[in-house]
């Protein structure tokens, strides 16, 4: 069994106010030096047998397809020991 994380990011250029809220939340709360937050999602999906090249490839067009909105988000795949 193999375990895949995909991790899903607006993109930079894209507005978090997710993200800027829990900045300012941060602060009030008495954590100096943050400089900034962005929210994102996480997707861990454990798959039977090996991660060869060809499961990858459609992990990869799942996260973009599925999982992500390619306008305005970046994912990226990771393997993880379970």
């Amino acid at each position: 069994m193999a375990r895949v994380v995909v991790d899903v990011l607006l993109k930079p250029e894209i507005l978090d106010p997710q993200g800027k809220a829990v900045e300012g939340a941060l602060g009030r709360l008495g954590l100096s030096g943050v400089s900034s937050v962005r929210q994102g999602k996480t997707f861990t999906i454990d798959v039977d047998g090996d991660l060869d090249d060809a499961r990858l490839a459609q992990l990869h067009e799942l996260a973009s397809s599925l999982l992500s909105n390619p306008v305005i988000e970046d994912y990226s795949i990771r393997e993880v020991t379970a």
